[in-house]
């Protein structure tokens, strides 16, 4: 064996409970008294803290991973760990990592606990023993683990983890009064059609802090939007509900099933940048019918009717924007204090049909689409019977998805109807994700007639609205 000029510790924990790494320093500082033995001088430490070694996690260890970079490129030529299961438990893997002391001619390998030495073939034994050793202990405790988790899930009681959810306390039950409160206004304004983007800048202008502190994503709010426990349903391993939690609910099952309807309509609609037209996609040229577009012309915001191949429009009407968006906005206000509103509202609350059976329907649909696709990739049907079959699953699917937009509709108009006299006076200081929000609850489409030539202003006659109620 030669001299060891540069010793490598590694030292990892799987569940850092207390949170302050004092597993891995006691593991360190044994190395550390162990290479003073030995007379090693160290060279670095690579610690992974809150990793597993099992082949179940599934987790990278990006510091086992450098430190056989180091071993690879000469720079490590001795390694100190305080136990064989620390380094793997994985039979495969000790291979690997004994390959790689081979190839690069590391010979000095050691353990506190044990006198293991892998450089001989006594210990290379003894080292394959424990790590088959190893892997049977960690499978059986993987089964142990899994079921008591079982248990206290169809027991609706809360999982472990060193986090809470937003919302609770530490015990994971308690509501927090004032975290709820945010739960509850954030739930109402997202069902109201308010953008997550635009709930994440309110959280963090509002100061809102995540539980770790930190400022808020869209991706953590819509994770927590989504989640069955605010509703008080228990989930489990792939997200399905195994039935009623033990804690009391912030928000209803059919607020839960209305926000992950909208995602869903979100998600298929794949609009991601920042608007900047307060009408996109909601006017209609008066001479095609089809769709205007937004168009900037040096200073002036405009929608018009493009023509060519990809746009298809007659590319004969534009109409400027600002006041075409507050006529549409007066009027949009205007409506939400009628009468006639709220009788229409309350026939399609009562017809409104099961959100959750509406989403099964339609995922069932499209999973059958896949299916019939495979049979005629396959050549198990013909093209004639793909077609057929293809437009029956597609006929539903898109009644469906009618129903739906109906039913995510409702809980946005319930927000906003009777005040669109309190709405006005705030208007101006609402963001476009919110005006949008309001406008979308009430109007399904405008259509815009050709303006008289030369006329100045906006006619409102050239405007024709289409009420979704």
């Amino acid at each position: 064996m030669g001299e060891v000029t540069a010793a490598a510790i590694y030292a990892r924990i799987s569940l850092d409970a207390e949170g302050t790494g004092k597993g891995i320093t006691r593991q360190v500082e044994d190395c550390r008294k162990l290479a003073e033995q030995h007379g090693w001088p160290v060279a670095d430490e690579y610690i992974d803290n809150d990793i597993s070694a099992s082949e179940y996690s599934g987790k990278p260890r990006p510091e086992y991973e450098r430190m056989l970079e180091d071993i690879r490129a000469g720079t490590v030529d001795a390694v100190l760990v305080y136990n064989l299961d620390r380094l793997t438990r994985r039979p495969i893997e000790f291979e690997h990592f004994n390959d790689t002391l081979t190839a690069a001619g590391v010979t000095n390998v050691r353990f506190v606990t044990g006198d293991m030495d892998l450089g001989t073939d006594d210990g290379l034994f003894v080292g394959r023993l424990q790590a088959a050793l190893a892997a049977k202990e960690s499978a059986v405790k993987s089964r142990r683990v899994k079921r008591k988790l079982d248990q206290v899930a169809a027991e609706g009681r809360p999982h472990g983890g060193s986090n809470r959810p937003f919302g609770f306390a530490d015990d994971k039950i308690t509501h927090k009064r004032d975290e709820v409160a945010v739960i509850r206004k954030l739930v109402a304004r997202f069902l109201a059609g308010e953008s997550t983007r635009s709930l994440t800048t309110w959280l963090n202008e509002q100061g809102v802090k995540t539980v770790r502190g930190g400022p808020w994503r869209t991706t953590s709010l819509n994770t927590m939007l989504a989640s069955a426990r605010l509703a008080g349903l228990r989930e489990h391993r792939d997200g399905t509900i195994v039935g009623t939690a033990v804690w009391k609910p912030i928000i209803t099952a059919e607020q839960r099933d209305h926000v992950l309807a909208l995602m869903e309509a979100k998600r298929r609609s794949g609009r991601r940048v920042p608007r900047r037209y307060l009408l996109s996609g909601l006017l209609r040229c008066g001479k095609c019918r089809n769709p205007l577009y937004s168009q900037a012309r040096k200073s002036t915001r405009r929608y018009v009717c493009q023509s060519g191949p990809d746009h298809g429009g007659c590319g004969r009407l534009t109409v400027v924007a600002a006041p075409l968006e507050e006529l549409v906005a007066d009027a949009v206000l205007l409506r939400l204090d009628t009468p006639d509103l709220a009788a229409a509202l309350a026939g399609a609350v009562r017809s409104d049909a099961d959100t959750a059976a509406l989403m099964d329907a339609i995922s069932e649909d499209r999973e059958q689409l896949d299916e019939l696709a495979a049979a005629y990739a396959d050549k198990a049907i013909s093209l004639r019977e793909w077609m057929a079959a293809r437009k029956r699953i597609e006929d539903r699917i898109n009644a469906n998805e009618r129903k739906m937009r109906r039913v995510t509709n409702t809980p946005r108009l319930a927000a906003v109807i009777g005040q669109g006299q309190a709405l006005a006076t705030q208007w101006a200081g609402l963001n476009l994700d919110q005006q949008r929000a309001i406008i979308d609850a009430v109007l399904d489409h405008a259509v815009i007639r050709a303006g008289t030539p030369g006329a100045r202003g906006l006619d409102p006659e050239r405007v024709e609205l289409a009420w979704r109620l």
